[in-house]
């Protein structure tokens, strides 16, 4: 079992992604992918009139602040535009896949988190309205139940929370908790970047290996969204996944890359 997460940055190549997911299948590999959408939500947010507001928490992680429309744009992004697109790839492939949000069959479901903390000019504020949380739970049964009858799922935030509402997650956490959930052999979190560098941007700096009693400590080398990155790595194995790593989803065979030891492993 592989789950295969991929970002929504400009330059991923979702097409590379696919071909190599869809080659991979029809082999008899059992994969997941969990997918991101922040630029297009971005633009999307912006041609309507609605910016997207980012929060620095007190430590130091960026997120998006989800009002109740910024949630309805991230929801047409992620499980319409980007969700469906992607499903279609994998149609023309070949692969009969199944596109489903978090919220589906309370796929992801955590606790909503109505306030956010969030520093702004040194000070520290509390902002009331938002839309997020974190996968606690995974229904497993619903995913079992897609991949032994054939399908492969390609999963999306948002999650449900207890109550039933709408959350935003963040996905490299949610994959995360995925893996753990199903007991993955390996976890690729592929992005517009090689791996984690130790001096961002150089992509020379790329860090090879990183022991997996000690990821946290890298946390220093990541920078904005890469952290989450981080910590879902360290979730990940800290849950029994032998394998995390951070891959190059920009060309070429990203998912054999990955596997094959390029990028920057977690083991």
């Amino acid at each position: 079992m592989i789950v295969v997460k991929v970002g929504g940055s400009a330059g991923i190549d979702y097409d590379a992604v696919c071909a190599d997911l869809a080659a991979r299948w029809k082999t008899g590999e059992r994969l997941i992918l969990v997918h991101g959408g922040s630029g297009e939500t971005n633009r999307v947010a912006e041609a309507l009139g609605h910016p997207p507001k980012f929060v620095t928490s007190p430590s130091g992680y960026t997120s998006r602040f989800t009002d109740r429309q910024t949630l309805e744009i991230f929801e047409m992004v992620y499980c319409g535009k980007i969700n469906k697109g992607i499903v279609e790839r994998l149609q023309r492939l070949g692969v009969n896949a199944v596109g489903l949000s978090g919220l589906d069959g309370r796929i992801f479901e955590g606790r909503h988190k109505d306030s956010v903390r969030s520093v702004e000019n040194g000070k520290t504020k509390v902002l009331r309205g938002d839309h997020t949380g974190t996968v606690e739970k995974v229904n497993t049964g619903l995913i079992e139940l897609l991949l032994s009858a054939g399908y492969l799922p390609v999963l999306t935030p948002p999650a449900s929370s207890y109550e039933g509402v709408a959350i935003n997650v963040d996905g490299d956490r949610a994959a995360a908790a995925l893996a753990v959930a199903l007991k993955a052999d390996a976890l690729l979190l592929l992005s517009n970047v090689p791996g984690l560098l130790r001096d961002y941007p150089d992509e020379s700096s790329l860090i090879r290996h990183i022991p997996a009693d000690d990821v946290e400590s890298y946390l220093e080398f990541a920078q904005d969204r890469m952290k989450k990155k981080v910590l879902g790595a360290a979730e990940a194995v800290a849950g029994g996944v032998r394998r995390v790593i951070f891959g190059d989803a920009r060309a070429g065979q990203p998912i054999t890359a990955a596997l094959d030891g390029a990028g920057t492993v977690v083991s």
